[in-house]
């Protein structure tokens, strides 16, 4: 297991594109200077030991320093130690809707983000229980299984997106089933599942999943993204909207009556998302009122530093950078070994 001890230094990695915005402003002044004094192929028949491909060369290096810099503050960190964890827990199965509807923006930022928010949140609230995350649209999908590793749980959150589940739709009552067969074999733990979709266009019997689920001991909660007035769907990567096939804006809007009628069925908790937290608090005020059990879970007790890595790469890259001059080296010059 890799993981670094102080993420938020890799922010650092912002300064890259400024770095390359302010090397490339330099040259172009730099040229601009030059060619004031004549062509620039006669320049550099004048110039002969002058190359400016060197200073690409050494600035190539020092946005790689700057890189590996960055990498060598967080802290890289890998897991050496395995072992099996006893603790008082429940399992949660988070299912979330990733159809195109989902992009809509009439909750800030948008629906999907509104969605990550909450469940980044929750994950930052849980302690020792487990969580797992499904994706679906017109299909669903396992993109985490039922773990205890947090770290893993947001990265996995921050790649979501509606592109992942190739056919569109709202296939609710499947995701809600793949869900009650990923919890743990383990029967005396408590299950629940979180369904946070906007519950439109729905094409399967979610209902019917929702009571198949409370067959087996396992509650359905609903959160509903979005509003009951509606809203167009953006086109990613444009700035227009969706069409019907008579040219009309698609307008989607929270489904509210399907999403209660799942958490009744489920024996959950419908609450709509909006611009507050009100939603997260619901959810996590359902969660502790689960009896926690004994759950087991592997997870790396012990983490060796690995920051000699970046730092070794980073000294020789620093050597090389120092020792390329901007002009050209009369004796290196001269060997012609393919001549």
């Amino acid at each position: 297991m890799f993981k670094f001890a102080y993420p938020e230094y890799l922010y650092l990695l912002l300064l890259l594109p400024a770095l390359m915005a302010l090397f490339s402003y330099f040259m172009y002044r730099k040229k601009k200077a030059l060619k004031k004094f004549g062509n620039m192929p006669v320049l550099k028949r004048l110039m002969p030991e002058v190359s400016l491909k060197k200073l690409y060369w050494k600035f190539g290096f020092v946005l790689v320093c700057v890189t590996l810099f960055a990498l060598l503050i967080a802290g890289p960190q890998f897991g050496s130690k395995l072992e099996t964890v006893k603790r008082e827990g429940i399992e949660v199965m988070v299912c979330l809707d990733v159809s195109n509807s989902m992009l809509s923006k009439d909750i800030d930022p948008s629906r999907l983000d509104k969605a990550k928010q909450i469940l980044s949140k929750l994950v930052d609230n849980l302690e020792d229980d487990k969580i797992g995350l499904i994706v679906f649209a017109g299909d669903a999908y396992i993109q985490l299984p039922i773990t205890a590793d947090y770290v893993s749980a947001k990265m996995f959150l921050s790649t979501i997106n509606p592109s992942m589940v190739p056919t569109q739709g709202t296939a609710i009552g499947a995701a809600i089933n793949l869900a009650v067969r990923s919890f743990s074999p383990n029967e005396t733990t408590e299950k629940t599942v979180i369904l946070i979709t906007d519950g439109e266009n729905h094409e399967d019997d979610a209902v019917g999943a929702a009571k198949a689920a409370i067959k087996k001991g396992i509650s359905v909660n609903v959160i509903g993204i979005g509003s009951t007035k509606g809203a167009p769907i953006p086109i990613p990567g444009s700035n227009g909207f969706l069409l019907d096939k008579d040219g009309n804006m698609v307008i989607t809007s929270l489904n509210e009556a399907m999403c209660k009628e799942i958490a009744v069925a489920g024996e959950g908790i419908y609450v709509q998302a909006d611009n507050t937290n009100n939603a997260l608090k619901v959810i996590q005020k359902e969660l502790d009122k689960k009896s926690k059990s004994e759950v087991e879970s592997k997870v790396y007790t012990a983490y060796d530093e690995k920051f000699q890595i970046p730092a070794c790469f980073l000294l020789l890259f620093l050597m090389v950078e120092f020792f390329i001059l901007e002009r050209k080296n009369r004796f290196f010059s001269r060997i012609k070994l393919f001549s």
